[in-house]
């Protein structure tokens, strides 16, 4: 059983999944929720995030196999593919269930968040358009946030604009280290198309997109932390870049790029947090 539950774990994309709900804890913190409104919000992500991720790697388990992905607990047989997914269908049903806890508006947002993130899952994770379902996903995640407010208030649309921008970096980004495995089974999106560099250029770019309208935004004149902000988005992902260079000469997986992403949005949602200018 322990090693069920810690395959399921493995499975299910840890580190984005804590970071992206972490990201919206917060942001449901700066918006004004109660700390029950901040559950409900964090355990929604959460659960749609866990339904994404292992289901990202229940259909990849026959590529991975074959690469060889001994970081796949699917693909080495440490948690059966019918476990994962049945424990997929059920984070699916909660993240509805729990988001209907607040009002309809929200909850067809954060359904539009899961729905646009499974369409990655497939079959668009192979096309042009793969960085869609990203920029679409991300940029529901504040709309949901917002509208599960008493009253539904309308998400600002720079909120929305600037999730979008962070999501579409960070698909470039999280499709880094896995390139050269996605080139040994036929995957061809977006990132694939433009190669490591055109990818690294692609994420630093929407990552500064994203944080110099998250600055610009809200009402007012952008203050001195919010001109720090745009700096770091800067030279974060940079020394990111450069990172992820010396990993590909050294055959080295580049997991710091997204890393940085996510870093970068941790310091954006923190910036807003604290400055009261969400909405």
């Amino acid at each position: 059983m322990s090693w069920t539950v810690l395959g399921l774990v493995r499975a299910s994309h840890p580190e984005p999944t804590a970071a992206v709900t972490t990201v919206a804890g917060l942001l449901a913190l700066g918006v004004g929720h109660s700390p029950g409104g901040v559950a409900v919000v964090a355990l929604t992500i959460a659960a749609s995030q866990f339904t994404v991720g292992w289901t990202n790697d229940l259909l990849d388990v026959d590529r991975d196999a074959t690469v060889g992905r001994t970081d796949k607990p699917l693909a080495t047989g440490a948690v059966g593919r019918r476990t994962v997914a049945v424990a997929a269908v059920l984070a699916a049903v909660a993240t509805v269930a729990v988001a209907l806890t607040t009002n309809p508006a929200a909850a067809l947002w954060a359904t539009v968040g899961l729905v646009s993130a499974l369409l990655y899952d497939w079959p668009l994770k192979s096309t042009p358009v793969s960085v869609l379902p990203y920029a679409v996903s991300f940029g529901a995640l504040p709309a949901f946030v917002v509208l599960a407010l008493p009253g539904a208030p309308a998400p600002p649309l720079w909120l929305v604009a600037a999730a979008a921008l962070l999501g579409a970096g960070a698909h470039f980004a999280n499709v880094l280290p896995d390139l050269a495995d996605d080139a040994r089974t036929g995957v061809r999106g977006l990132p694939h198309r433009l190669g490591p560099a055109g990818s690294r250029a692609a994420a630093v770019g929407l990552l500064l997109a994203a944080t110099v309208t998250l600055v610009l935004g809200p009402p007012g004149p952008p203050s001195g932390v919010g001109l720090a902000a745009v700096a770091a988005a800067v030279i974060i992902p940079t020394l990111a870049w450069y990172a992820g260079r010396a990993g590909d000469r050294a055959g080295v997986r580049p997991v710091t790029a997204f890393r940085a992403v996510m870093l970068v949005a941790l310091i954006d949602v923190v910036l807003l947090v604290t400055s009261g200018r969400l909405i």
